[in-house]
């Protein structure tokens, strides 16, 4: 079942844009979580073609290199598909269904040494011998680091309890009264004949790759994501 994430919009009806979100623990730790993944994985996420500049043209490169021309120890997954290990942070809804970055491989060599690589193939500095015997790397998850800790807040990376506010732009602050009436006096909003409302939406898979797509070109994120081009229409 699709893990779906609730946050709440207050929108300017007549310049049909976010002002800002209300969410909780959830929406940051995802958002937050864009940060660590690497440039392949975000690649692979919304295709070499949609990137802008030129990273997506260098990911296809590799792809379509002959493996002939690679070094003995390196694989094209290494760059394509980079492993994503961040102990005691939550499942990205981005990589839910991808066991390779959420369970990264490691090496060890037939010799049976005490060291092991996250490289295949790789020399053994102990013995000289090659990395060869796969094993999975099994990271804490994020019921087990809770058992250990009494506020039950160590998963992800915010603290639970609290509603964020996120803006437009994915500014991220705590909520707070003084902070809402702040960014709706930046916006003028406080001189009469507004139009605004709320709207609680909810964010699952494609919301997620749109939020990410949209936080690497726009400076309208939210907007972008969850109200699009048809909102006003669809309003009517």
């Amino acid at each position: 079942m699709e893990t779906k994430i609730g946050l709440k919009l207050l929108i300017d009806n007549k310049s049909h844009k976010v002002i800002f979100a209300e969410a909780g623990k959830e929406f940051v730790d995802f958002i937050f979580s864009l940060l660590a993944l690497p440039i392949g994985s975000v690649i692979k996420l919304l295709s070499s073609a949609s990137m802008q500049g030129s990273i997506g043209n260098l990911y296809q490169s590799v792809k379509n290199i002959d493996s002939n021309y690679l070094l003995p120890n390196k694989e094209k997954s290494s760059l394509l598909e980079p492993k994503i290990c961040l102990s005691g942070s939550p499942s990205n809804l981005l990589l839910e269904g991808d066991n390779n970055s959420l369970q990264p491989k490691i090496y060890v060599c037939q010799g049976g040494c005490s060291t092991a690589s996250l490289e295949k193939n790789g020399i053994c500095p102990t013995c000289r011998g090659k990395f060869t015997r796969e094993r999975t790397l099994v990271v804490p998850s994020k019921e087990t680091v809770e058992m250990g800790n009494s506020t039950c807040e160590s998963g992800g990376f915010v603290r639970g309890v609290v509603t964020y506010m996120i803006t437009d732009k994915l500014e991220v602050t705590p909520m707070s009264s003084i902070s809402s009436i702040t960014l709706i006096n930046k916006f003028g909003l406080n001189k009469g004949n507004v139009d605004l409302s709320e709207e609680v939406v909810h964010m699952g898979m494609n919301e997620g790759l749109a939020l990410l797509k949209a936080s690497l070109q726009s400076k309208m994120v939210l907007t972008d994501v969850f109200l699009g081009k048809n909102w006003s229409k669809s309003r009517v």
